[in-house]
This record gives C-alpha cells, structure tokens and sequence, in this order.
C-alpha cells in the first residue's frame, strides 16, 4: 500500500465510499487535503484506492474532515494531517459518530477522547484530539 496525494480521478471512488455525489467529492478534493492509500507500491494511477483522509487547516489545529477505509488503511492515512501538524506546531482534532471501531483506530493512532462531540444527523459524537506536544517524530 502506498499514500499519495488524491487525484480528480479518484472522485468516483471516494463518492462510492463515502455514498455522496461525486461533484462534492470532487469540491472535497480541491478544497482539502486529501490523500488516498492505494493497493501495491507501484506508480500506477490505476490502483484500486484502499481509503482516503480529508484534513485542513483551521486557527491552531488540523481538523481531520473525513475517512474511510480499512483498519490498516486508516491508520497509515492519520500519519498525514499528524505529520502537517508536527511540523506546524499544530493539534490535530476529529469529531467522530461514536463507534467503538472508530475509536479504537483512532486511539491507535495517537489519539485521545476529548469529550462528546456535536450532534450530527441526530448521532452521538466524540472528539477526538491530539495535543501538539504528544506529536512526536
């Protein structure tokens, strides 16, 4: 598996992972930070795209947007808004439905509960953050 930056091209994927249209994954592509996990090592652009990471930029922390994949993927794509972060002297935040499956990657990848996040269409949530001291190299 291998991360690289999203491309236009992978809109149809992500929309298809995500069940959204693909105009708003492509929006989500140039408005964000997006990157991807694809199968294999090689440079082929058409490698099946295993998961993605949505991240920006907002005051003094990276807010990661959006993610799909599987376990590993997942946790190999957090390695991206953490790196942005550490360089900048930032935190890094997700707000998450709660899943105890959710929570556990994301603890695995240097995470810690924040407390209950927002409501979002009518789910419980919790934050999750990562303080800019704890993001070490």
């Amino acid at each position: 598996m291998r991360i690289r930056d999203a491309l236009e091209s992978d809109a149809e994927a992500l929309a298809t992972a995500t069940d959204r249209p693909r105009g708003v994954v492509k929006d989500m592509i140039h408005d964000r930070s997006v990157r991807v996990a694809v199968a294999g090592s090689g440079d082929d652009d058409g490698a099946a795209v295993t998961g993605f990471v949505a991240f920006d930029a907002r005051g003094e922390t990276v807010h990661v947007t959006d993610f799909d994949g599987d376990d590993e993927a997942i946790r190999r794509l957090f390695e991206e808004p953490r790196r942005f972060a550490r360089r900048e002297g930032m935190g890094v935040e997700a707000v998450v439905p709660n899943d105890e499956r959710t929570g556990e990657i994301l603890e695995g990848s240097g995470f810690e509960r924040g407390g209950p996040g927002p409501r979002f269409e009518g789910r419980r949530t919790t934050r999750y953050v990562i303080d800019p001291d704890d993001l070490d190299g």
